[in-house]
């Protein structure tokens, strides 16, 4: 009786002595690995991916108004399309640079009104002038890329943008007498359809700077902005405080390659 009383002593203090010991292993089990896992830890440096130079292509096609503008007036708006493309070159710290060709084609219709020279002095005669203009777009814009969830990415870019005009066609839609189109022929003012540019009326070089953003998701990015132009355009003119620019703002979808 004395051994097995003994016995049965020394396997309880066995027991508990090792039950601590089998709680520890299994609380350890069940906390996370730090080391394996992917847990967040606050105080854990993110090591970002090393910087690697890289381009990106993209096809882009959009909407376009612009507006020849003077000191207090706006001349003319223009309603269009513009397609082409362009090409990203990736900088650190989620930079890049953004430049390509773009063919941007607009419309517009200005009224032109003329005081009748065989009526009472209050009445107008119109002439109409359509205007096609095609000009070649390349624009220099810095942008700011920032991530918001997964592959959706929200931007901002700024920077300029050269127009180089290769056509502008002056439609006219002459509706006054012959005796106000005489009028307008001899003191040197256009009554039939003609080039602006090749008649030296206004500059072919349009810069303009530009702000906007967007977002990108995958490989398709939405984006708008507004151009504000910098240069007369004005050529040829008999006041010469009469300046003329380009303003206007553009939304465009693209695609990248």
């Amino acid at each position: 009786m004395k051994n097995q009383s003994a016995i049965l002593l020394a396997m309880i203090l066995i027991v508990m002595a090792t039950a601590p010991i089998y709680a520890q292993t299994e609380l350890r089990m069940k906390q996370p690995d730090l080391q394996t896992t992917e847990f967040f830890d606050p105080t854990k440096k993110v090591r970002e991916e090393p910087y690697q130079f890289s381009t990106n292509w993209r096809i882009e096609g959009g909407y376009v108004q612009w507006q020849e503008r003077t000191k207090d007036t706006t001349a003319l708006d223009q309603h269009g399309l513009r397609l082409g493309a362009t090409i990203d070159f990736n900088l650190p710290y989620h930079f890049s640079i953004q430049t390509g060709a773009l063919a941007t084609l607009t419309y517009g219709v200005n009224q032109q009104h003329w005081r009748s020279v065989t009526a009472e002095s209050s009445q107008v005669e119109i002439m109409k002038h359509h205007i096609v203009q095609l000009q070649l777009t390349i624009p220099v814009r810095a942008y700011y890329n920032i991530k918001l969830w997964k592959q959706l990415h929200m931007f901002f870019f700024a920077g300029p943008q050269l127009h180089i005009g290769l056509t502008n066609y002056d439609l006219i839609q002459n509706l006054t007498s012959p005796q106000v189109t005489a009028w307008l022929e001899q003191v040197g003012k256009p009554t039939t359809n003609y080039e602006r540019y090749l008649a030296k009326e206004i500059y072919r070089t349009n810069i303009q700077f530009g702000l906007g953003g967007g977002f990108e998701w995958d490989r398709y990015r939405l984006q708008a902005g507004y151009d504000f132009g910098l240069n007369n355009l004005q050529r040829n003119t008999a006041v010469p405080t009469h300046k003329l620019y380009e303003w206007g703002w553009m939304v465009a979808f693209s695609y990248k390659l």
